[in-house]
């Protein structure tokens, strides 16, 4: 999988933590996500498919519940105690927003992407199936508060 489709994710993914959630998120190593172990690292997860002429592909986030609770608590400037619905809702706009500005730096780059509508999943050892035939890369990403990690995959 080229660098050239993954970086625009994580920058939008950066850009939108900082800016909605005033949080900071150092990337660990990436690495290819082993197709026999679909399970998610985390507790909820946003995926997203995008499609265009020349690929298709999906990305993921997967929040701990300590990671999204507290981000969860900066988007909404209150405390946020409890994984429910609306944290899961508030994870699949994160991950709209995160792919519209993917979006957006692909096409400055020739590539015209359709987005669907984003999945969210919740639950301990919830599974990820991605639909593109391609590998999954998988980035571990800490903030204070927890981990999370963002998977994306491309043909």
């Amino acid at each position: 999988m080229k660098a050239e489709f993954i970086n625009p994710f994580l920058e939008a993914l950066l850009e939108v933590l900082s800016t909605m959630a005033m949080t900071n998120a150092v990337a660990g190593k990436p690495s290819l996500k082993d197709k026999g172990m679909p399970e998610a690292k985390g507790d909820v997860s946003g995926i997203i498919g995008m499609a265009s002429e020349q690929t298709k592909g999906s990305l993921a986030i997967t929040f701990t519940e300590a990671a999204i609770l507290d981000i969860a608590s900066k988007m909404l400037c209150e405390k946020i105690e409890v994984l429910d619905s609306e944290v899961a809702d508030m994870v699949g706009e994160i991950t709209n927003m995160v792919c519209g500005g993917a979006k957006m730096r692909l096409s400055e780059k020739g590539y015209k992407f359709d987005l669907a509508i984003p999945t969210m999943v919740m639950g301990k050892n919830h599974v990820i199936t991605h639909k593109s035939k391609g590998p999954v890369v998988i980035i571990p990403f800490k903030i204070e508060a927890g981990e999370f990690f963002v998977e994306i995959s491309f043909e």
